[in-house]
C-alpha cells in the first residue's frame, strides 16, 4: 500500500495534477452575521489559531525568498486557516449621522481595529499585499476594503493615533526584510507607548490603506492598479493623498490592509456597504468622489475568482506519514483535484476510484 501511494503521487506529477489540500471554502456563503446595530466589538468570520500556527517570524522567514505570487498565495493559506492576532480579527463600531436630501440618516458600520497581520499576539507580522489579493480575502469573509472618506472617518475615531514611520525609498521597499523592518518599528512605538494590545481600540498611523475608489477603473491609466491613501500625521494630515499610480502587483512595506465589514446598519436596519456606495443618495455616507459603481478590484489572475477557489495556485500536495507508526493503523489521504476537467479525466482513469468531480482519497496501511 505504501508503493501505492508513492504510485499515485508520482501519476500526479506525470499529469500535472496539483491538489490543493486543505480546499479552501468561501466562509462567507454558509456564514449569518448575528449582529445588531447594538454590538460594539464583533469579530471577523474565520477559524479560531490554531494551536500550531507558525509565529509571525517564522512566516516571515518562510517567505523571503519567495515570489510575491507564491507570498500572496502563502498569506491567503495562513489567514483563511487563522493564523491571525486578536487584533487583526476585531472589529469596532463605528457610527455616522447625516442628513441626506432632508432624511436623517444613522450608519453604524465596523472597522477593523488594525492592519492586517499573520502570527500571534505577541510574533506578529504586518503584510501587505496587492489590492486583488486583499479583495479575495474580503470576499471570502464578506467584507470590504475602506474608501479615503472612511479612512478619515475611521483615523478621527482612532482612540490610540501612532506616529508613522516612514523609510528611506529604495529598491528594497517592497521585500520582505523591509516588511518586517517596519513592523518592529510600529512594536516599538507600541511598547514605548505602553499600548495594551488587547484592548477594544482602533488604532490609526500604522499604514498607508489600500482603498475603494473609483480610480482604480479611471480612464488615466492603461493598467491595472492599487489606489493608496493615508498614513495620517494628523487628523486631515495624510502623509499620502489618493494615488492610483501603482501597478496592481505592486506591494511595499508601508501598505496597509483595514478590513470593514460589509455588513452595516443604517437606521436600525442592515445593509451591506457596497449598496451603499453604489446608492444614488446614500454615497454620501461614505465617499467623497460621488457613486462608486464599482467598489471592489478585479480578480487576481492567480487566485482567481471565489467560484474556482486557487484553482490555479501551485500549492503542493503532502502526504505525512502517521509518526511513530506510518501507516499503522490505516493512513488515509484526501485531496481535491484543483485543474482543468481534462486533467481530472485523465487522473481517473489512472485511479478507478478517483470520480471526475476531483474529489480524491486513498487509504494505506504497513502490509
Amino acid at each position: 500500500m505504501i508503493k501505492l501511494a508513492k504510485t499515485i503521487i508520482l501519476i500526479l506529477i506525470s499529469t500535472n495534477v496539483i491538489f490543493c489540500q486543505p480546499e479552501y471554502t468561501n466562509l462567507a456563503s454558509n456564514y449569518k452575521q448575528n449582529w445588531t446595530p447594538n454590538d460594539l466589538i464583533v469579530y471577523l468570520n474565520i477559524p479560531e489559531r490554531p494551536v500550531n500556527a507558525i509565529e509571525g517570524s517564522e512566516f516571515v522567514n518562510r517567505v523571503t525568498d519567495l515570489s510575491i505570487i507564491d507570498r500572496e498565495r502563502a498569506v491567503v493559506s495562513e489567514i483563511l486557516s487563522g493564523n491571525m492576532p486578536s487584533f487583526s480579527r476585531k472589529l469596532k463600531a463605528v457610527k455616522i449621522n447625516k442628513t441626506i436630501n432632508g432624511n436623517s440618516y444613522e450608519l453604524i458600520f465596523y472597522s477593523g481595529c488594525d492592519y492586517m497581520a499573520i502570527g500571534s499576539d505577541q510574533d506578529y507580522f504586518y503584510i501587505p499585499m496587492t489590492p486583488s489579493t486583499a479583495q479575495y480575502l474580503a470576499d471570502s469573509i464578506n467584507c470590504t476594503l475602506p474608501t479615503k472618506k472612511m479612512v478619515d472617518i475611521i483615523y478621527s475615531r482612532a482612540e490610540f493615533k501612532l506616529r508613522p514611520q516612514p523609510i528611506p525609498p529604495s529598491d528594497t521597499m517592497i521585500t520582505v526584510p523591509v516588511f518586517w523592518q517596519h513592523t518592529d518599528s510600529i512594536k516599538q512605538q507600541f511598547t514605548q507607548l505602553g499600548f495594551d494590545r488587547s484592548a477594544d481600540s482602533i488604532v490609526g498611523g500604522t499604514k498607508k490603506d489600500i482603498i475603494i475608489s473609483n480610480k482604480i477603473y479611471s480612464s488615466d491609466r492603461n493598467y491595472q492598479r492599487v489606489v493608496i491613501y493615508g498614513w495620517h500625521l494628523s487628523e486631515n494630515n495624510p502623509i499620502q493623498p489618493v494615488y492610483n499610480g501603482h501597478i496592481a502587483m505592486y506591494a511595499d512595506y508601508s501598505h496597509g490592509v483595514r478590513l470593514i465589514s460589509n455588513l452595516a446598519f443604517l437606521n436600525g436596519d442592515s445593509i451591506q456597504i457596497d449598496d451603499i456606495l453604489m446608492d444614488s443618495s446614500l454615497w454620501l455616507l461614505l465617499s467623497s468622489e460621488g457613486v462608486i459603481n464599482k467598489p471592489h478590484y478585479p480578480a487576481s489572475n492567480f487566485l482567481t475568482s471565489l467560484e474556482s477557489r486557487l484553482e490555479n495556485s501551485q500549492i503542493d500536495y503532502k502526504l505525512y506519514q502517521n509518526y511513530p507508526n506510518p501507516f499503522n493503523p490505516t493512513t488515509t489521504s484526501a485531496g481535491k483535484i484543483r485543474t482543468s476537467k481534462q486533467d481530472r479525466k485523465k487522473f481517473h482513469k489512472r485511479i478507478n476510484d478517483c470520480p471526475e468531480n476531483g474529489d480524491f482519497s486513498q487509504k494505506a496501511d504497513g502490509d
